[in-house]
């Protein structure tokens, strides 16, 4: 892939009343990049489930699991943060944007992982991955590099950079496909070169950063001044570590939560049947299973990215008609694929499933296959409002939502209402992801009469959207 065209890159800053680059021409820009990565992804998985036996597929996937949810959960809020934080600024007409405290909340999260993983070395490394020190390492080095690369996705979400974001997710992908494909061609062979792939990937994708940093920063600096900007001097104070950390916390939250709906079917089934042989496979077949919903997710990444800024613009410049539009038509689009995938798996699911991902020594059901293609619908509208929650500073009553529908589908997993593990995870996705729609639309819709959601606060005391205004 040729690097983003740079007209592509960087729109001329929002000031105050001007009109926001829009949300279709984002997503348009960006959905190439997530797309293209959604597919390598989907590869890359794919091809590890031939080329490993059951056992050795079930150690990487689960691998995979842990690796994001941890990435998810201690560095998509920084993403997130950073986005919110820069597009709001940038819709204000000020161009300097605080960096300081997203900067020392990531390197503080890193670190407190680090000294997590290397005290919990032995059940890591002998308990969850069966003795493998690979796995392990890659799990720590993975983790560690994908600090960078969450941070520098915030910063490039902020200023609308979608086409160099697009750029990152896509080498990141294909860099980590080219692994799993070494070992199909028969360059490399067993499980570490196909694992390698998961912490090389992070380092790759920051190839990009030279090529964006001179262009985006040449624009900021050449951009005039503004009667803000110029009372903005003290932005990295307004910015605090007390109030960034509050938004940061509810974002952790929501994230901790869509990683136990996405993975802890997963987890859950690996200490049902132990780290000797993990079920003979039967891990690495949920993990198929719920592919279904993890590739779709991916790709609505690249809704979800332009959404923060964009409807934070909106919000800034009291635009309540233009996010009704935009939340309704993602809404919309959103349900529809869901209902279009479900219908489709009710048909040839279990058929394309095997052909895709192998059986691995168990069968799929149409109707959970269907049931998690259902689920995946809800769960992209109700990624769509909390990203309008976000936008408005609900950040707290969002992951109030989400914490809610997780802890049920958690204690759905281990309570075992349903004899098959399969099966209970198929159904206790769709129900929690059906819940949390509802949680979450209800929030939307609460505070849809308010002029300028930025003036409620995230969380108690004043929160991100008070801060950033000084």
């Amino acid at each position: 892939m040729s690097l983003p065209d740079p007209a592509l890159a960087e729109p001329a800053p929002a000031g105050p009343g001007t009109p926001a680059r829009s949300l279709a021409a984002g997503t348009r820009v960006l959905s190439v990049g997530i797309a293209s990565t959604g597919v390598f992804t989907f590869a890359y998985l794919a091809t590890a489930s031939h080329v490993l036996s059951p056992r050795a597929y079930s150690r990487v996937s689960l691998c995979w699991a842990v690796m994001f949810v941890i990435l998810s959960v201690i560095y998509r809020p920084i993403e997130q943060l950073l986005s919110r934080t820069i597009a709001e600024r940038r819709a204000q007409g000020i161009h300097g944007h605080p960096l300081r405290v997203p900067a020392a909340l990531q390197a503080g999260f890193a670190a407190a992982f680090l000294i997590a993983a290397l005290l919990a070395r032995h059940p890591v490394e002998h308990g969850m991955f069966g003795g493998s020190t690979t796995l392990y390492w890659v799990l720590v080095i993975g983790v560690l590099a994908y600090a960078g690369s969450y941070f520098a996705r915030g910063w490039l979400a902020g200023h609308q950079a979608f086409a160099f974001y697009g750029a990152l997710v896509f080498l990141e992908s294909v860099s980590r496909f080219c692994f799993a494909l070494a070992v199909a061609v028969g360059i490399a062979h067993g499980l570490a070169p196909v694992a390698l792939g998961m912490a090389v990937a992070p380092f790759v994708s920051l190839s990009v950063m030279p090529f964006a940093l001179p262009l985006i920063r040449g624009r900021v600096a050449g951009a005039p001044a503004t009667e803000a900007a110029e009372t903005a001097e003290a932005g990295d104070a307004s910015l605090t570590l007390r109030r960034g950390g509050a938004f940061a916390a509810s974002v952790v939250a929501i994230m901790l939560s869509e990683q136990t709906l996405m993975n802890a079917g997963v987890l859950v089934v690996a200490a049902s049947v132990g780290s000797t042989n993990l079920g003979g496979g039967l891990v690495g077949f949920v993990f198929n299973v719920m592919l279904i919903a993890r590739a779709p997710l991916q790709l609505f990444q690249a809704v979800q990215t332009s959404i923060l800024p964009h409807l934070t613009g909106l919000e800034t410049r009291r635009d309540a008609a233009g996010v009704r539009r935009a939340v309704a038509r993602i809404v919309a689009a959103t349900g529809g694929f869901g209902l279009a995938v479900a219908l489709g798996l009710l048909v040839v699911g279990p058929t394309a499933m095997g052909i895709l991902l192998g059986h691995k020594g168990f069968h799929y059901g149409r109707f959970g296959l269907a049931a998690v293609g259902l689920g995946m619908g809800l769960h992209l509208i109700a990624g769509t409002f909390n990203q309008a929650a976000l936008a408005r500073g609900q950040a707290a009553r969002a992951a109030a939502c989400w914490l809610v529908s997780a802890a049920l589908f958690l204690a759905f997993q281990i309570v075992g209402l349903i004899g098959s593990r399969v099966t209970r995870v198929e159904v206790g996705y769709c129900g929690a992801a059906a819940l949390l729609a509802l949680l979450l639309s209800i929030v939307y819709l609460s505070g849809s009469d308010r002029a300028g959601g930025l003036g409620e606060s995230c969380v108690a005391g004043g929160g991100v959207a008070g801060a950033e205004h000084g």
